[in-house]
């Protein structure tokens, strides 16, 4: 430094001008370096991962295969290696599922949800999804896994379940086979996974549930409405009151004054 003023062209604006910009890059790129090093520091003693554990950071989930005073760098479920600058660490949320079993004595709950119509029991829904967890593998069997119900909504119940694991870096395949576990056992007992309102419009169609799980003799139901006759005794209109009868269907534009009979003509027998 001492040696600037006796440089050549040292009083020139050119001269100046590339020592200030040269000066701004090195403080520039001082500051994130120092930056980075720092954030290093703050986790090591913070204790937040190791190497090993199974993190998310934003959207970025996987394990921890590297750490060091600058970044560490994390292997996603999909063999990614992406690299996370440890500034960026100190100012996001970092949710480490590893932590909670190795130094809390506690296990991750791993938790799915599905909707089911109000026409199932719950009692039956609780079994079917407890059974489905205890069938998967890496859940645990004790605790127990257990079910809440998270929203009675207008057409369906909200259910979750919950089954604990003490190998968190294996989620991905966890919640595969628990959801292929969870269809099984659904499927076996009957529960049709499907939207009530497509239930409530589904005359005259099959079940949604594989072939295998169907008794030999099923029938998909019919398509059926209710009548009821008028005081002449001759017309009859839509009811939902009791079945009147059997009744015979002919084509016969008899009814314009409702649009399902304008091609039909109803009989009582």
């Amino acid at each position: 430094m001492l040696a600037f003023p006796y440089l050549p062209g040292f009083d020139s604006p050119a001269f100046r001008g590339i020592s200030v910009f040269l000066g701004l890059l090195l403080s520039l790129g001082s500051t994130s370096a120092i930056t980075n090093v720092i954030g290093g520091i703050i986790l090591i003693y913070t204790r937040a991962f190791r190497i090993g554990d199974h993190i998310q950071v934003g959207d970025v989930i996987g394990d921890i295969i590297e750490k060091n005073f600058l970044v560490i760098r994390i292997c996603t479920p999909t063999n990614q290696i992406i690299t996370i600058p440890n500034s960026s660490l100190l100012i996001s949320n970092v949710t480490n599922y590893s932590i909670s079993s190795r130094e809390l004595n506690k296990y991750l709950i791993l938790q799915t949800t599905i909707t089911l119509g109000y026409d199932v029991p719950w009692q039956k829904v609780y079994q079917t999804l407890i059974e489905a967890a205890l069938n998967t593998e890496h859940i645990l069997k004790s605790p127990v896994p257990f079910v809440l119900q998270t929203s009675l909504d207008n057409f369906y119940v909200s259910y979750q379940l919950n089954a604990y694991t003490n190998q968190p870096n294996l989620m991905v395949i966890i919640y595969s086979e628990l959801h292929q576990n969870m269809q099984d056992k659904c499927n076996e007992v009957g529960i049709e996974i499907l939207s009530p309102s497509f239930t409530a419009l589904r005359d005259g169609n099959t079940s949604t549930m594989p072939e295998n799980y169907l008794p030999s003799d099923y029938v998909a139901p019919p398509f059926g409405f209710n009548l009821r006759i008028l005081p002449d005794n001759k017309s009859l209109i839509p009811s939902p009151g009791k079945n009147v009868g059997k009744i015979s269907l002919q084509k016969e534009d008899k009814f314009p004054q409702f649009d399902f009979f304008n091609s039909l003509s109803v009989s009582v027998s």
